[in-house]
């Protein structure tokens, strides 16, 4: 797969060598506070999801979503990762998932560059309908992002997360391919 581009990022596919910054990020707990993970993970354990991912096809593969440095413009950096999951072909629908992984970046929009370069990616290119995503009440920065890429709130599963001794609801979000073309033509007409 070719790299994907926003306007300050690009998307590509996962090499072996991200596998330690993976794991980094994946065990570290304020990383992984709004993520389904909740235990820890190995080198063994992510180097077999990395094999068992490239058996996947292509459009289930997890991208890693990168940043120019600023010392080296012609250098790029990991900053986290995402992809698409759970694809319904019948009804042209898939599920994304996002992580900034490198805490230093989160509040600057990269995840909302991000996932618009993966709707942009979803609808043109997979030919998608609808995708959706699933968010923690709690998680306020993702919500807002995802509000911020078009996203609609579809509905909310009661209490169906439970952490920190508590319950909490999860949103369900989703873009439909007519309203992420409305908002990505305004986006070029302004």
């Amino acid at each position: 797969m070719p790299h994907l581009f926003g306007k300050r990022i690009r998307l590509r596919a996962v090499e072996q060598s991200d596998l330690d910054i993976f794991c980094r990020w994946i065990n570290d707990p304020e990383i992984t506070e709004n993520l389904l993970l909740v235990y820890p993970m190995s080198q063994v354990e992510e180097a077999r999801w990395y094999e068992n991912m490239l058996q996947q096809p292509p459009s289930n593969h997890v991208m890693v979503i990168d940043i120019q440095t600023e010392k080296q413009p012609d250098s790029w950096q990991a900053i986290g990762n995402c992809g698409f999951m759970n694809f319904d072909w019948r009804n042209r629908s898939a599920e994304i998932g996002i992580m900034i992984g490198e805490k230093q970046f989160w509040d600057q929009g990269y995840g909302t560059d991000a996932t618009l370069a993966l709707l942009k990616h979803g609808f043109e290119t997979l030919n998608l309908h609808r995708i959706w995503l699933q968010v923690y009440s709690k998680n306020k920065r993702g919500i807002r992002a995802y509000e911020k890429a078009g996203f609609v709130h579809e509905g909310i599963y009661r209490q169906a997360h439970y952490q920190h001794g508590r319950y909490y609801d999860v949103h369900l979000m989703s873009v439909l391919r007519n309203e992420w073309q409305t908002n990505d033509q305004s986006d070029r007409d302004e």
